[in-house]
């Protein structure tokens, strides 16, 4: 039967190594990106040169017409989307009384209204399938705070109380909801950082290493399959141990 994956921002990072993971699971999958054309089609190219059904499609995830566009050209093209991941999503560093109302907005467009959006517009067909799944990537820091982070954090931690309360609401009609809240893990996000921070994150961390996209990317792969086929409003830490 036909259908598909949708991630978004997959153009880099960790929602990249989730488009590949669900590719190598078999899913015909659809990569978001919003302004990377060339990552978003040069992945594209490399799932189909290993013999895999993928498309990428521009979409500001913000932009709820956008967003039904994207979810109406993927089931065109690959099948109806079955499964969602909700990876897209900015961050802000800088103390919270100096954060303007612009970037306080933005952040919750793309972190929250983001995947608000694209739940709303897949939701129809699993629900008259009466199956699906929504992995929505969250933070660490949506799980504990984090200094200088205050928007973003929130904005997480909002994403957490989303997928719980989804994960009541649909299991009834056979669509399960979870999430995967990464720690710090090698991605641009983190390397603007800088590199001292970077070292310090690493050595709070009790494995003793940053993580990887291809790390995280396995647990969604996890919690999108069957063999997780009885879990759902769950929040799946791949942090290294950080907030044990």
């Amino acid at each position: 039967m036909r259908r598909c994956a949708l991630a978004t921002g997959a153009s880099r990072g960790i929602g990249r190594a989730v488009a590949a993971a669900l590719a190598r699971e078999g899913w015909p999958v659809c990569v978001n990106y919003l302004e990377r054309r060339e990552a978003a089609e040069s992945l594209v190219a490399e799932l189909r040169a290993q013999g895999r059904a993928a498309m990428a499609f521009q979409a500001d995830v913000a932009d709820r017409e956008a967003v039904e566009a994207m979810v109406r050209a993927a089931a065109e093209a690959l099948g109806p989307v079955e499964l969602l991941v909700n990876n897209a999503g900015i961050s802000r560093q800088g103390l919270f009384q100096d954060l303007g109302d612009e970037d306080w907005d933005r952040l919750l467009a793309v972190n929250l209204t983001g995947p608000r959006n694209a739940i709303q517009a897949v939701l129809p067909h699993m629900l008259g399938e009466k199956r699906g799944c929504v992995v929505n990537i969250s933070s660490m820091w949506g799980l504990r705070g984090a200094s200088c982070e205050a928007a973003y954090a929130a904005t997480k931690a909002g994403l957490i109380g989303l997928t719980r309360s989804l994960a009541l609401e649909l299991a009834p009609s056979g669509i399960r909801v979870n999430c995967v809240a990464p720690g710090c893990i090698e991605t641009d996000m983190v390397r603007i950082l800088g590199e001292d921070t970077r070292r310090m994150l690493a050595e709070e961390t009790p494995l003793g290493r940053l993580g990887t996209p291809e790390e995280v990317a396995e647990a969604v792969a996890f919690l999108a399959s069957e063999r997780a086929a009885f879990i759902t409003g769950q929040v799946l830490a791949a942090d290294g141990g950080f907030i044990v």
